[in-house]
């Protein structure tokens, strides 16, 4: 660098440290308010199936709805947020994620509408796929401009609001709080905060500052080419086991200690905090774990993990040794999402195509894996059909080498 450039770098560096410390908070609480609204509606999932009088076959077919809106909503969010930006792609989706939650709510409680409820869920779950392909978009920016690994925080602020979450699904269920009050009042805390952290995202000037001007054709041909990529998508296939490994945890785990287990909404409200409580230790630790032995042994340490406790929250006859394999569950499901999504954003200037295939081929487990489930309920009951998730994890270990870090010389 020649003398007379120096000085304007210097100049702005201070600006910019001070632009991405403040996006790494934006970012951690759109992360976590998003984490509040999911895990809102999925703590009150025993509440809905009682008013809307489901079987778990039914009810696995209405959780459809919410991981088909994410589906259908993927595809095109990696190309939506390059052209309207991280942070406006976030507020105006978290908009539609308020409006899905309140639909469902009010159509629980007050029409008893499976249909009505589905929409809801359409709604909330179009939204809130494109909200997390953005955010992780605006994550991945984040971590390479801070220089160190973060990513896993932010999903760990989302396991914070999902906790944050299940806390007051309990406390409502056990309250009687109705079904359509909780959800609207937390459709309006989760859009006034979004819109608050989306203010503090990296302004375009400094997230774009190395990748070069695209038309939108080229955006399209980058995504095309992304799906051709056979790491990409061996990584997908790692993060789509994790996120069925998360998700039939989400979607099943109160429903099946109430059923299998014989505990009351509230208690099995608190059963699934006890899992998202597991799945923020995980996030929070792994950082260090990952930064000091790698993504390839912390990933083969916590799908054994999950395998192990699954196994234990569905076998065991003694209730705390069931309590403690949910808590193991959430360590072990922690890692696989965040992990993959940094793994698909190695590479800065594809980082948005890959972040978006992979988290489409990821979402595909949540589109899946509530009726497959519910289905197989119906037939051996919800807690045994949850059986499925170690049997997938243990093969997936042979995977996990593609999700290793670049070497120092292939780094952009």
């Amino acid at each position: 660098m020649s003398p007379a450039t120096a000085p304007s770098v210097d100049a702005t560096a201070p600006a910019v440290s001070r632009a991405v410390r403040s996006a790494r908070n934006g970012v951690a609480v759109v992360f976590a308010l998003n984490g509040l609204a999911v895990a809102t509606w999925f703590s009150r999932v025993p509440a809905a199936r009682e008013a809307l009088g489901l079987s778990a076959g039914q009810l696995g077919l209405l959780l459809l709805a919410v991981s088909a809106g994410s589906l259908l909503a993927m595809p095109t969010a990696g190309l939506v947020s390059q052209r309207l930006g991280a942070a406006r792609t976030v507020r105006l989706s978290t908009a539609v994620v308020a409006v899905g939650l309140t639909g469902a709510g009010l159509a629980t409680g007050l029409t008893h509408s499976p249909i009505a409820v589905a929409l809801g869920l359409f709604a909330f779950g179009y939204g809130s796929g494109t909200c997390d392909v953005a955010m992780n978009v605006e994550g991945a920016t984040v971590e390479r401009r801070l220089g160190r690994t973060v990513m896993p925080r932010f999903h760990a602020a989302w396991s914070l609001g999902s906790v944050a979450g299940a806390g007051l699904g309990a406390g409502a269920a056990r309250l009687d709080v109705p079904v359509a009050a909780h959800l609207a009042a937390v459709a309006v805390v989760v859009l006034g905060g979004t819109l608050l952290g989306a203010r503090l995202f990296l302004p375009p000037a400094v997230a774009g500052a190395d990748a070069p001007a695209q038309s939108n054709a080229a955006r399209r041909r980058a995504l095309l080419a992304a799906w051709r990529e056979p790491r990409t998508l061996l990584v997908g296939l790692v993060v789509l086991v994790m996120a069925f490994t998360e998700g039939s945890a989400n979607d099943w785990l109160a429903v099946a200690f109430v059923d299998g287990h014989d505990l009351s909404e509230a208690a099995g409200a608190a059963v699934f905090g006890v899992f998202v409580a597991g799945m923020t230790l995980g996030r929070t630790a792994g950082t260090v774990a990952i930064d000091r032995w790698g993504r390839v042994p912390v990933l083969i340490g916590t799908i054994l993990l999950a395998a192990v406790g699954a196994a234990l929250a569905i076998l065991a006859s003694s209730g705390p040794v069931a309590v403690a394999g949910v808590a193991l569950w959430g360590i072990g499901a922690s890692l696989g999402f965040p992990v993959g999504m940094s793994a698909a954003a190695d590479e800065e200037e594809k980082a948005a195509v890959r972040v978006s295939v992979v988290a489409v081929i990821g979402y595909t487990a949540f589109l899946a894996g509530p009726p497959l489930l519910g289905l197989l309920g119906d037939r051996v009951g919800i807690l045994h059909a949850l059986l499925v998730v170690p049997l997938l994890l243990v093969p997936t270990l042979a995977l996990v080498p593609v999700m290793r870090e670049p070497r120092s010389s292939d780094r952009p």
